[in-house]
């Protein structure tokens, strides 16, 4: 996919020095793209909004950036970080923006932190490439969600997936969230740093890595052990579904295992970002 070229708006200072910053015209600021709901631009940009996200965003080569925005007060906390940013590669200058014109940009309730970066989706990544980095390693760890449809969740599943080390996480091009700023905001940077792979068909990725040499461990609550229970090493992939539905049919006879978490009668099931916290942990502790 060819890229939009980056254009130069006027008066702005050079990007290498990010405490210098050009004060956005209200002319500027009319210009500036509005994010919809999520913080989807159309179908070529997006905002991101939040210190972790932007941050990450900042430092992540394979993002391309656009526009900075920061208020005065974000500038102070965080332009000696974009400085040093910008060392080793070019960043957009910083532009300045009152918050309430920043709270106006972004989707109504944005938990924003006074900045804010206009990106370019990031590149799309491969399967077989997650496969590949797997081989020579003693274990491995992939999460793949089953539409699982809610950014909010599918962000902080990416989250606790980068924290617990996770090589990667797999999801469908249908019933899944775009990369959005929502999702970026709720994976509090690790969608610059965990690879997010998407795929037209979920039940022939499954089949790809186990020809890779991954075990298929869907997460079901009917399952006839525990994870603990069922001992899994190696290379693993587990599988989470919607927290309406589960794992469909057919995610469910591809699974090599099927595995619980330990609960009580006190709930029917937990959040599916919380299950793949507790069932990454039980992975990754061994």
């Amino acid at each position: 996919m060819t890229r939009p070229r980056q254009g130069t708006p006027p008066n702005r200072p050079n990007s290498a020095d990010g405490n210098r910053i050009s004060t956005a015209k209200k002319e500027d600021r009319r210009a500036l793209p509005r994010a919809g709901r999520s913080g989807s631009h159309g179908s070529s940009t997006l905002w991101l909004w939040g210190t972790h996200p932007v941050l990450a965003a900042l430092g992540n080569s394979e993002r391309r950036c656009h526009r900075l925005l920061l208020t005065s007060e974000a500038l102070r906390s965080h332009g000696p970080a974009i400085t040093n940013l910008a060392k080793s590669r070019p960043l957009p200058p910083a532009e300045s923006i009152e918050r309430a014109d920043l709270d106006g940009l972004l989707p109504l309730g944005a938990v924003h932190q006074g900045i804010a970066l206009l990106v370019d989706p990031l590149p799309p990544i491969d399967l077989s490439d997650l496969v590949a980095t797997a081989r020579g390693r003693q274990s491995a760890v992939i999460v793949v969600l089953d539409q699982v449809t809610d950014p909010h969740n599918t962000g902080a599943v990416l989250r606790s997936a980068a924290a617990f080390g996770a090589l990667g996480m797999v999801m469908q091009d249908r019933h899944a969230p775009e990369q959005t700023g929502t999702l970026a905001k709720a994976a509090s940077g690790a969608l610059e740093r965990l690879p997010l792979v998407r795929v037209t068909n979920l039940v022939r990725a499954l089949e790809e890595l186990k020809d890779g040499q991954f075990w298929i461990a869907g997460l079901a609550g009917d399952a006839p052990c525990t994870l603990a229970e069922a001992n899994l090493k190696g290379h693993i992939a587990l599988v989470l579904g919607s927290e309406g539905d589960g794992l469909r049919r057919l995610t469910r006879e591809h699974c090599d295992h099927l595995v619980k978490l330990p609960q009580t009668d006190l709930v029917e099931s937990l959040n599916v970002s919380n299950a793949a916290a507790v069932a990454l942990y039980e992975l990754v502790r061994r």
